[in-house]
């Protein structure tokens, strides 16, 4: 069970617009909430968060259509699922649990919340920590300038059924494959078996494939739209702000792309950022959590 993994923490099921959000939390001290990347849960922090916890309030949520929170279907124009409604989410879980202001760890998928908050919502955001990302829209115009592959952006973006029947005929097969294919390793050792029988859980559902997908149409929609218009009006990111970049980097060094992470988000929503690289495959909480967790209290603390 994923509650062996997070001894002494509290578990919380708060009210938002999409409807119920799951949420751990525990410790003391500055409130610092964790988001989950791609195809995971708030269980990915397993490793770091006790830790954490000890000289943070440390708040764990599953991001909507993900873990236990409420999976909405996602509407005609892919609002449901962008990184902007998400971070609303993000916002109602903290002022319930009396956070007003905090940072924001973020991983993945997690993390284009959290730069999408920063920027939606720059009172609220006091440090943020962008782990193994580039900015939405500049993955999309790589990917159209055939830069880089990202192949499960453009399948999971596809329009409804056919990404989600597909995966459905065998879920745990294809989510699996990618947590492979993305590992320092190329197979499934460096997590818990605890861990993983609560992602299996989480994507072996088809409301959950569904929000997948939604999530990485709003990619190509929503969260777009929203990049471009900031950076038409010259908003920036206005806490202060760390990449940490792993090894394996998504969209880097595989077919074309040669600018170092860090430049790009210097030149796009971050541009006082710095930035730290971990020997690690893309999962850095869970690959290298050490590292990770060094980098993070270094960040924190200062």
């Amino acid at each position: 069970m994923s509650d062996d993994l997070f001894p002494g923490f509290d578990s919380h099921w708060i009210d938002a617009e999409a409807g119920r959000i799951f949420a751990r939390s525990k410790g003391e001290g500055p409130p610092l909430v964790l988001l989950h990347g791609f195809p995971q849960t708030h269980v990915m922090w397993h490793r770091i968060a006790p830790a954490l916890a000890e000289t943070h309030r440390v708040v764990l949520m599953d991001l909507r259509g993900y873990g236990w929170s409420t999976a909405p279907k996602g509407n005609a124009d892919h609002e449901t699922y962008s990184k902007g409604a998400m971070g609303r989410d993000v916002v109602s879980v903290m002022e319930a649990l009396g956070a007003v202001r905090f940072a924001v760890v973020g991983h993945d998928r997690g993390a284009r919340v959290g730069y999408r908050l920063a920027l939606d919502h720059p009172g609220r955001v006091e440090r943020l920590a962008l782990l193994d990302i580039l900015p939405t829209s500049y993955v999309w115009a790589q990917m159209k300038a055939g830069k880089v592959p990202a192949a499960h952006w453009a399948f999971l973006s596809r329009p409804e059924p056919a990404p989600k029947d597909e995966i459905g005929r065998d879920p745990i097969a294809y989510f699996e494959g990618l947590m492979k294919a993305w590992s320092g390793t190329g197979d499934l050792s460096a997590f818990d078996p605890r861990a993983m029988a609560a992602y299996r859980q989480g994507f072996n559902e088809p409301s959950r494939i569904h929000a997948f997908c939604e999530d990485y149409r709003a990619g190509a929609s929503r969260d777009i739209e929203a990049d471009e218009a900031d950076r038409a009006a010259g908003r920036t990111i206005a806490c202060p702000t760390l990449l940490l970049s792993s090894d394996f980097y998504l969209v880097r060094g595989t077919s074309g792309e040669t600018t170092p992470p860090l430049a790009v988000w210097r030149d796009s929503f971050a541009p006082a950022a710095t930035g730290q690289g971990i020997a690690s495959g893309h999962f850095v909480a869970e690959e290298a959590p050490d590292a990770t967790l060094a980098a993070l209290t270094a960040f924190l603390s200062t």
